[in-house]
């Protein structure tokens, strides 16, 4: 039963422990060579080399284990604000009508232009992309958890609980918490890629991370300069490190959503 199992969840897991070794990789990235400057892809570099001889390679793994940090901190904090808002709905009915006002009026705004303001009036830097993306990502999520709520809220277990005269503020962590749970998790990995794309889009606009970090979006940034001289290395690699760990961590959501809200076959 246990190699069954084990069979059955490794591709789950191996994209996972990818993901945490390279987030646990330092973000340093390797030292300036002014002998190596501008060198195409080759066995010694991969990705070849930028304007100041470091290794791309070096850099676009410095810059994604940057990124999965920055994208890990502000889903976090993306799914304690719709979890906050859900548990806040399912106490009070007035509360519930205010967290749908308000979602609706955050999805209503244009993302990007969301993004780039709140960037913009913090500043800038690692911390203003953590808020600016924790703070437009969090509706679609409240939005699944609430629909969610209402089925959990209109089962006979809550009704029943209800009943024997249960407040409303232990059915929610009783009942409701309990069976959000999945969701959430679920809804936290899916919500990961998404941040880390708009890190990287924030920064290659010029109002994420400073220019001195190796991130994937400035070297992306640094690299639209010089593509019309024909250092198309530059461009490119970081940006297929970029779509490939996007994809990776998406199909880990997708299997994390069959683990754990299967589906019947009929459906599927």
């Amino acid at each position: 039963m246990t190699g069954s199992r084990i069979a059955r969840h490794w591709p789950l897991a191996l994209p996972v422990l990818a993901l945490t070794a390279l987030a646990a990789s330092g973000d340093a990235g390797p030292m300036p060579d002014f002998a190596r400057r501008l060198m195409p892809p080759s066995l010694e570099a991969p990705f070849g080399t930028d304007a100041l001889g470091r290794d791309l390679f070096g850099r676009s793994l410095a810059g994604l284990s940057l990124s999965l940090h920055i994208g890990l901190a502000a889903s976090l904090a993306s799914t304690a604000i719709a979890l906050g808002l859900t548990m806040a709905a399912s106490l009070h009915r007035m509360a519930g009508g205010l967290v749908s006002f308000v979602t609706d009026a955050v999805l209503s705004l244009p993302h990007l232009v969301l993004l780039v303001l709140i960037a913009f009036a913090m500043g800038g830097g690692a911390q203003a992309v953590v808020v600016a993306v924790a703070l437009s990502h969090w509706p679609r999520l409240t939005r699944l958890l609430r629909l969610e709520l209402e089925q959990v809220l209109s089962s006979d277990f809550v009704a029943a609980s209800r009943a024997f005269g249960r407040s409303r503020l232990h059915v929610a962590a009783r009942h409701v918490l309990p069976h959000l749970l999945p969701q959430l998790a679920v809804g936290a990995v899916l919500m990961l890629p998404h941040a880390i794309l708009h890190e990287a889009a924030l920064t290659f606009l010029g109002f994420g991370l400073e220019p001195t970090r190796p991130a994937l979006g400035i070297l992306m940034s640094e690299a639209m300069r010089t593509l019309s001289a024909g250092y198309w290395w530059l461009g490119l690699f970081p940006g297929l490190v970029l779509v490939t760990t996007v994809l990776m961590v998406e199909r880990v959501g997708a299997r994390l959503q069959r683990h754990l809200t299967p589906m019947p076959e009929a459906a599927r």
